[in-house]
């Protein structure tokens, strides 16, 4: 075997620390969202975890995956395209899946939990948020204050539904709640798919986007177990070595480019950019963070 043969066998998954059985850790933290940061952080979507996903299906001697979950949801999507990526790769390689809740496992969060065999939580985690929420921000006075005029034109009378520079319209907010309501179904489908005869079918309020702690998701069906990974991992499975397996990260926050980022503004910056500043890249910029933001203060993080 000469060097570049040795080289490519040692980048196979499994192949450079397994000397016993695996159980391969990987993290989705952050909110769901189809848009990736530059840096790589606190999102998760198809694209930043795929690589990580299917690194840890890619050991020899794998023994279970481990989910670690804290995030509030976000993108349904997204939460279903990640799930279903899971879900493909357990079934090829014919693995337990065991999803571990952290501090937060909401809405899509716990779509992402239902991909896993097993939901284990810490009886302090929040857990939950079966529902569908749709947020922004109506910004038709913004332009007008940075002395901007936006020119808009279509072809269908609904093209520009929903746009955050004009008023809101009533016919708007009558197809999004519809189409949440569509959403929300399949939600719960989902869960109901997943988590069968688990839950207590007697709860009114399962699925109505309520959260509860795990203590109290255990008692409703929503987790299997309290615990954490550590302990369960030990207890199930004593002779093998978690190995955490992470995506690649972006040229970017290899190189430690984060400030540099056009459009990286944290909240600290939100008073200077949103006092005027700043143009409006700026402010939306701003406005992003913000929502991510709120997307955590919801549950008190």
């Amino acid at each position: 075997m000469d060097v570049k043969d040795l080289t490519a066998w040692l980048s196979l998954p499994g192949t450079q620390r397994e000397r016993g059985p695996v159980v391969a850790a990987v993290k989705l933290h952050g909110v769901i969202t189809p848009t990736s940061s530059p840096l790589g952080r606190g999102v998760i979507n198809l694209a930043t975890v795929e690589s990580a996903l299917t690194r840890a299906f890619g050991y020899d001697r794998l023994r279970a995956v481990a989910l670690l979950i804290n995030s509030p949801g976000g993108s349904a999507t997204q939460s279903a395209l990640v799930a279903d990526r899971v879900r493909g790769l357990a079934d090829h390689r014919r693995v337990p899946v065991l999803a571990f809740c952290e501090d937060v496992v909401a809405s899509g969060g716990y779509w992402l939990a239902c991909a896993a065999d097993e939901i284990v939580a810490h009886p302090t985690s929040l857990v939950g948020s079966i529902g569908v929420v749709t947020q922004g921000f109506g910004l038709h006075g913004l332009l007008e204050r940075f002395g901007v005029e936006r020119r808009l034109y279509t072809a269908g009378a609904n093209k520009a539904r929903l746009d955050p520079f004009l008023p809101e319209r009533e016919d708007d907010v009558v197809w999004l709640r519809s189409m949440q309501t569509e959403l929300h179904g399949m939600f719960r489908d989902w869960v109901c798919s997943r988590r069968g005869d688990q839950l207590a079918t007697d709860q009114q309020d399962l699925f109505t986007g309520e959260v509860w702690t795990g203590r109290r998701a255990l008692e409703l069906g929503l987790v299997d177990r309290l615990g954490t990974m550590r302990g369960e991992i030990a207890k199930r499975y004593p002779d093998a070595e978690i190995i955490t397996v992470e995506g690649r990260r972006p040229l970017l926050a290899r190189l430690g480019l984060g400030n540099l980022v056009p459009g990286s503004v944290g909240l600290g910056s939100a008073a200077a950019s949103l006092s005027g500043r700043g143009g409006p890249e700026s402010v939306l910029a701003v406005l992003e963070a913000l929502e991510h933001r709120a997307a955590w203060s919801r549950f008190g993080l």
